[in-house]
């Protein structure tokens, strides 16, 4: 017979929107237990050691963490803003936008006048659309007022109908412009033609207002997080997948793990919706709003290279790199391949303090869609479940990583010489860390045409099953720190709960 727990509330997943919504239930005085399938709490807020290096799984910068703009407030109000050691990235180009071979590195600068003057040296003749583009992206984000800490929680379907490709051709004909403008769409899993331009607008506004790494990796928001749930007595267990849910009727009773069986008055999952729906009974999967969600497509999913540098090789550089083969490439994270080798690719790097002098890694990015892995897909490898994948998969890893850093040498001309070791992640290494389904990096593809259709309330048709994460509304930190705001709101009541945060943090 498996020991039984008893708890207000047991949240399924401890990545950014579990702990966020964890902790805000805890600070409102409820017993809250937080389940991880993995030896390690966060999701993509995880860090890893190759060679004695510190590298990051997904938070490679972070936007609008002053402690005056939406995230630094929302962080606030979770009281670990002053536990993060946060580093600045460089003012005049946080980005920098690059094509083929190119020299001419196009900088995205922190502030709204410095982003539009450090373009315009390149653009003069376009001034008027790179203020019509600042302009543009601030009044989208107004449209949505829990992004700005304001009252109000309905949508504009009218507004999110808007696509990427529709706003910028207002905006300017310059297609070379409109490449740079939306070259950090990495953030979006960018498609022109179907990502609401909401969504490009939400994600890039908080960079431009301010752009930061995490010294030593995303880790240490995890860590501030547990802090705050050790003081108001959470419980945390680690290596508690979840394996089966127990209902009666519509209301979830208790979940089970290997060892132990979980009862609460309230669930919150934060996993993978899909497979969460896979674990309901044959009663609730029947539920239209189930098979509406299990239709629903997935972003793409990411390989990356890791590389530890030789000590006091390369200098540490201040920003993040976009690299696109050809212009059109900035458009589409879609059809990204020739052969192995990818036609866009993010260069960026991690402080191991705040005053770097040489850089002791590269990570480079590049989306990749789970079909190429497909044939190991019966494989499944994490330090806990060691398992080879076979010599063929890592010949195929080791082609694109040749590749990878071939585009590299545009940039660090000397950069095969000056590696010490050279690690990799694929979209398996997602699926098998994170549990999405396919190793998918931001959840589901936002669309223009049905921008409800992915609109998917915290609320579920069971009776006390919440759900939060990047899947509900929108993707990254601070999309998904909302998202567990919003969860807490259904769960203990909009009014209430939201009239304590904005009386706190909230803008006048």
């Amino acid at each position: 017979m498996k020991p039984i727990k008893t708890y207000d509330v047991v949240v399924i997943g401890s990545g950014l929107g579990g702990l966020v919504t964890a902790l805000l239930l805890a600070q409102e005085g409820k017993s809250v237990c937080v389940l991880e399938k993995n030896n390690q709490y966060g999701g993509n807020l995880q860090t890893f050691v190759r060679d004695k290096t510190i590298f990051d799984t997904g938070v490679h910068y972070i936007g609008g963490l002053d402690k005056n703009e939406n995230l630094g407030r929302y962080f606030s109000y979770l009281n670990i803003l002053n536990d993060l050691e946060l580093t600045p990235l460089n003012k005049n180009q946080f980005d920098c936008i690059s094509f083929g071979s190119e020299k001419i590195l196009y900088p995205q600068a922190q502030g709204y006048a410095n982003f539009i003057d450090q373009l315009v040296v390149f653009f003069p003749e376009e001034k008027e659309a790179l203020q019509k583009y600042i302009d543009t992206i601030q009044w989208y984000c107004q449209q949505f007022p829990l992004y700005n800490l304001q009252q109000g929680f309905g949508y504009n379907e009218e507004v999110m109908q808007q696509s990427v490709e529709k706003v910028m051709n207002s905006i300017t004909t310059n297609k070379k412009l409109q490449a740079v403008l939306l070259g950090n769409g990495f953030l979006s899993a960018l498609n022109v033609t179907e990502t609401p331009f909401y969504v490009h607008a939400l994600t890039v506004n908080s960079y431009i207002q301010s752009a930061w790494r995490c010294v030593k990796g995303g880790s240490q928001i995890t860590k501030a997080f547990i802090k705050q749930l050790r003081h108001f007595n959470a419980d945390l267990f680690k290596h508690q997948k979840v394996e089966k849910l127990h209902f009666n009727g519509s209301t979830l009773e208790s979940c089970e793990t290997h060892n132990t069986i979980y009862k609460a008055n309230q669930f919150v999952s934060d996993i993978d919706v899909q497979q969460l729906f896979s674990m309901f009974s044959t009663e609730n999967k029947q539920k239209p709003y189930v098979k509406r969600i299990q239709q629903l497509q997935n972003t793409l999913s990411v390989f990356s290279v890791h590389l530890v540098l030789k000590p006091k090789t390369i200098d540490y550089f201040n920003h993040n790199i976009y690299h696109f083969e050809e212009v059109n490439d900035a458009f589409s994270c879609r059809n990204n391949w020739q052969a192995s080798r990818p036609k866009m690719m993010v260069i960026t790097t991690n402080p191991h303090t705040k005053n770097d002098v040489f850089a002791q890694s590269i990570s480079l990015m590049t989306y990749m869609d789970y079909e190429k892995v497909q044939q190991w897909q019966d494989t499944f490898n994490t330090v806990n479940y060691e398992s080879e994948r076979g010599n063929d998969y890592q010949f195929f890893k080791d082609e694109i990583v040749d590749n990878m850093l071939t585009i590299l040498t545009k940039y660090f001309p000397d950069i095969r010489s000056q590696i010490q070791s050279v690690h990799t992640s694929s979209p398996l290494s997602y699926r098998d860390y994170i549990g999405s389904t396919d190793g998918s990096m931001y959840g589901f593809e936002k669309s223009a045409q049905q921008p409800l259709k992915t609109l998917i309330s915290p609320k579920t048709k069971i009776d006390n099953l919440f759900l939060t994460g990047q899947n509900i509304r929108l993707h990254g930190i601070l999309g998904v720190t909302i998202t567990g705001f919003l969860t807490v709101g259904e769960m203990l009541g909009k009014e209430y709960f939201f009239d304590k945060v904005f009386k706190k943090v909230g803008y006048e």
